[in-house]
């Protein structure tokens, strides 16, 4: 019997400030079914803080879904 072990995906977010610099939050495995709930959310919460998703691009070369995070101010 073969079994389908679901491998996730590899997640690097990336935070953009507010003079367009780019860095590295954090790169981890997500699950599938973490990925699918892209699909119904606006905002992630890493480390405590709030950031708002403004796009993602799917990295075919690296084998990676990258998403860009604006931090939310509270």
């Amino acid at each position: 019997m073969n079994v389908i072990l679901d491998q996730g995906m590899k997640v690097v977010l990336m935070e953009k400030s507010a003079n367009g610099d780019l860095h590295q939050i954090e790169e981890r495995n997500w699950t599938m079914n973490m990925v699918a709930a892209l699909e119904h959310v606006n905002y992630i919460v890493v480390g405590n803080r709030e950031y708002e998703t403004i796009e993602g691009r799917l990295n075919v070369d690296l084998g990676r879904l990258e998403l860009l995070l604006v931090p939310i101010n509270s």
